[in-house]
């Protein structure tokens, strides 16, 4: 049997850590025997994720305006694998069900994203303000706090409101930077009070890059010579574009968070969602350079821009005249415009070097001067991926890009803001096989395994981890075929959700140990 049909589960059946009590310089690990939530520093915040449009539904409620997606799956459905429709997972109606859920598994955080289109239904202020959207948020982030959840939430989870992208383009436009900071000064105002863990953008690079360089998230735009069903776009010059006003948008929606009384105390962050790049050849000193160059074009392109005020070197050298250039006032916004750095986590690749470049043909990846590889040049594949499986499996990539922006950026707080394992189970779906997914269990045990390494070992400042997801939902361009949940979503049967062995082992791992809602109570 080939290696990556090999399920993982057969891989590791225990894991059993002894960590030392980090020294002063670091965080403070317990010992400890098992890996659990007593395995890390005391305080640590654990949770799981979702987002609004993949998950609540209720399109026509709360007069809800039509969001970038919507419009994508009506004129591509065989790209959004919609077959769902409306329906989502109906967070909208069952959100009181399912904190109760997140309650089962002994989480201290939630994730969660406000449609920007529930509370602008038409993407600016003056043209109306939903009362009814505004208090379901209301409504939603008191229930979490009743029940000891804190609540982290994002800004901009890729829901662009249609009525700005037929205006003017959306994030093709500077004009979005200034309707992006009255919307998130809005919700600032309305929630800070409540709120204190901000995200302003979910995965930028990924926002840019499928949606304006290869077409295969919305709005779907790239050039013919990189898909011929895009309708409209420019590779290698929209991407930076669209990157560049949302920087701009950032900085302005921090400095009007900095501006918010009720938000004292609080913090904001960038989801980033990095792969780790492992070297093609470990005997090619191209191949090695290649993978500070691919940080830098995937991670960098927007942590360094919000930490120092501007684009890497190297992709000023590289990108040109493509490129945007921030004025200084920018920059100066820019500049340690992030309390955090968010960090969104789920697999590795091989980085092998391109050596000539079809400059006729610009696109983002190939700017970056590799090509991503899933074997190295022994032919051997870069972790493990079960038959199933959407991704590769590699946690010491992930225990190495923590390490790496440690090292990289000073060591910054970072919180794990998505971490999972998304499968495709095709005809074999059913609540018996997707809730034995024991190859999402071995997954988390595998990244919790590397995070509490990198907290204890090399001294990263990691304070909190969150799974995507909660429950399975509509993922994007894969539909609602791609689970990631801990919980599985009985779309047959009224939406059930019907707890998986990787929500059992979740809720094992936290219940050993304490809860920082208990440690605040105590000194209290």
């Amino acid at each position: 049997m080939a290696l990556h049909k090999v399920p993982l589960i057969g891989l590791l059946l225990l894991l059993t850590i002894v960590v030392s009590p980090a020294t002063a310089d670091g965080p403070v690990c317990p010992p400890s025997t098992k890996l659990s939530r007593a395995s890390f520093p005391e305080g640590f915040l654990f949770g799981t994720a979702t987002a609004a449009y993949q998950v609540e539904g209720a399109v026509n409620e709360t007069c809800r305006g039509p969001a970038l997606w919507d419009i994508f799956c009506k004129r591509y459905p065989e790209r959004c694998k919609n077959d769902n429709g409306d329906v989502a997972v109906d967070f909208f109606h069952r959100y009181k069900e399912d904190i109760q859920l997140m309650k089962n598994l002994n989480t201290d955080a939630f994730r969660l994203s406000i449609a920007w289109t529930r509370i602008f239904p038409h993407g600016r202020k003056e043209k109306g303000v939903s009362q009814a959207g505004v208090q379901f948020y209301h409504d939603l982030i008191d229930e979490l706090l009743r029940n000891g959840i804190v609540p982290f939430v994002t800004v901009f989870h890729w829901d662009t409101p249609q009525d700005l992208e037929d205006e003017y383009g959306g994030f093709l436009s500077e004009r979005i930077v200034k309707d992006f900071r009255e919307y998130a000064d809005f919700v600032f105002q309305e929630y800070g009070g409540k709120v204190k863990h901000w995200i302003t953008f979910n995965e930028p690079w990924v926002f840019a890059h499928a949606g304006y360089d290869v077409g295969k998230k919305a709005p779907g735009r790239c050039s013919s010579y990189v898909d011929a069903k895009c309708l409209g776009g420019r590779s290698g010059y929209e991407v930076y574009l669209v990157s560049h006003n949302l920087l701009n948008a950032h900085a302005e929606a921090f400095e009007a968070f900095t501006q918010c009384e009720k938000c004292k105390g609080g913090k904001v962050g960038i989801a980033h969602s990095p792969a780790w790049f492992e070297p093609h050849d470990f005997q090619d000193s191209q191949d090695g350079a290649s993978i500070s160059r691919a940080l830098d074009f995937m991670l960098g392109w927007h942590l360094d821009t919000t930490m120092y005020g501007d684009y890497p070197q190297i992709m000023k050298d590289i990108v040109g005249h493509r490129l945007p250039q921030f004025t200084a006032a920018q920059k100066a916004k820019l500049k340690n415009s992030a309390h955090f750095v968010g960090l969104n986590y789920y697999t590795s690749t091989f980085a092998n070097h391109v050596e000539n470049p079809d400059h006729s043909k610009p696109r983002w990846k190939q700017d970056s001067l590799i090509s991503w590889e899933p074997k190295n040049s022994d032919k051997l594949t870069i972790g493990s991926t079960p038959s199933t499986g959407k991704l590769p499996v590699f946690a010491k990539g992930f225990r190495s890009l923590l390490k790496y922006i440690k090292d990289k950026y000073a060591n910054p707080e970072i919180m794990i803001m998505e971490n999972g394992y998304g499968e495709d189970l095709g005809e074999t779906d059913s609540v018996a096989v997707g809730t034995a997914d024991h190859n999402r269990k071995y997954y988390l045990q595998r990244h919790l395994l590397s995070m509490n390494e990198a907290i204890c070992i090399d001294k990263v400042n990691v304070t909190g981890y969150f799974i995507w997801s909660l429950l399975d939902n509509f993922e994007w361009n894969e539909g609602y075929k791609s689970r990631f949940g801990l919980y599985y979503i009985d779309f047959k049967n009224n939406l059930t959700r019907i707890v998986k062995e990787s929500g059992k082992y979740y809720k094992e791992f936290l219940s050993q140990g304490v809860r920082p809602s208990a440690i605040k109570r105590d000194e209290l």
